[in-house]
């Protein structure tokens, strides 16, 4: 067993406070991961603040990234040293697996969420012998030190990005751009609104950039962030302020309607809003989780059908982490996804500083560094 500094959540709403927890040697088929970086994510807090359940105390995060420290019985492929990006966790045997659609694993829900491994209820972590909730997403980041399944991580090529950074490869930015490039799989010349300009939508603005759409609309009330998106290859911006119709501003631009709506808000106008601006046979994605739990969009279902429009649930953008990290590490050193511009680093100890600093605009992508 080792020590590591990690924050902790208490009660819902509170501050994360820094602890040293002691973190447990891998067991068979897990490795334990150094941290180098983990991002923050509006996930975290959700769960922090038990809008969805997660037992406290415990240890959140789930964007980690860093270098093995130890690998546990029957590890195969992966060795101490090698640097990896940390996904959240999947069976691997379901028929979704299968189909390298590992984020709709039939085990998803108890695998991330039930902070605990499954076969034994076990955690793995603890302070002054008490029990501290681990597995958040299969890994709880926010931590010096983690354990994780080896099926959770993916090693990477640090060439041409340091590790401390990639973190954000295993959920937010993959998010973004797999819920362009694999789940709605826009074609080269299609037309695309984007829904937020946080880390998840620049990620899908760069995505729709590496596709070839002709038509990019960014909708974000945050000036910097617009004008970051124009610089990233969106061809248009709104600020919902100057637009108090925004399915009308939308289809002032394009009159036949988009090809595809995208939506990382959440919130229930706005995603009525992309559907009403969709043309024949559109499609609209959706990752924003809604402020409410009980939300609900307003659907007529005949002007659903007649113009064959589609709703579609995305998950992790619909990637497999081993092809697609890479893939994302590959387009980033040719210059394609450039994500480490949207991030600021704050020492994991001042947490609770860069969830204040992001929630006031004043950073895109936090990534806490152990």
């Amino acid at each position: 067993m080792v020590e590591a500094l990690a924050a902790l959540a208490h009660e819902p709403g509170g501050d994360f406070t820094i602890e040293p927890i002691i973190v447990e040697e891998p067991r068979k088929g897990e490795v334990r991961v150094a941290i180098r970086g983990v991002g923050l994510c509006h996930t975290d807090l959700i769960f922090r603040d038990q809008i969805a359940p997660f037992a406290l105390p415990g240890v959140l995060g789930h964007e980690g990234a860093g270098v093995i420290d130890a690998v546990g019985e029957g590890v195969e492929g992966l060795e101490v040293g090698d640097e990896v990006v940390i996904g959240f966790s999947s069976c691997g045997s379901c028929p979704r697996c299968a189909e390298h659609l590992p984020s709709y694993c039939q085990s998803f829900i108890p695998l991330n969420y039930a902070g605990m491994r499954l076969d034994d209820g076990s955690t793995a972590y603890a302070k002054d012998g008490q029990r501290i909730t681990s597995h958040f997403f299969g890994q709880s980041s926010f931590s010096a030190m983690t354990i994780t399944r080896a099926r959770n991580v993916v090693k990477v090529d640090t060439s041409h990005v340091p590790i401390e950074l990639l973190g954000p490869l295993g959920c937010g930015f993959q998010t973004g751009a797999g819920g362009v490039m694999r789940s709605l799989a826009c074609p080269a010349g299609s037309s695309i609104a984007i829904f937020g300009g946080g880390p998840v939508g620049l990620a899908a603005v760069m995505g729709a950039v590496i596709q070839g759409c002709s038509t990019i609309i960014l909708v974000e009330p945050i000036a910097a962030r617009r004008a970051i998106a124009l610089e990233l290859g969106a061809t248009h911006v709104i600020d919902p302020a100057d637009a108090p119709n925004l399915a009308a501003a939308l289809r002032a631009i394009l009159p036949q309607g988009l090809d595809f709506a995208f939506d990382t808000s959440g919130v229930v106008p706005v995603i009525e809003a992309g559907l009403a601006a969709l043309g024949s046979h559109g499609a609209i994605g959706l990752v924003g989780v809604p402020a409410k739990a009980d939300a609900a969009i307003s659907v007529n279902v005949a002007a659903l059908m007649t113009p064959g429009h589609r709703v579609i649930g995305i998950i992790e953008g619909d990637s497999d982490p081993q092809r697609f990290i890479p893939e994302l590490i590959e387009h980033h050193a040719a210059g394609r996804f450039p994500f480490d511009r949207l991030i600021r680093t704050f020492p994991l100890a001042e947490i609770n500083e860069a969830i204040a600093a992001q929630a006031r605009g004043e950073c895109i992508k936090v990534v806490l560094i152990p």
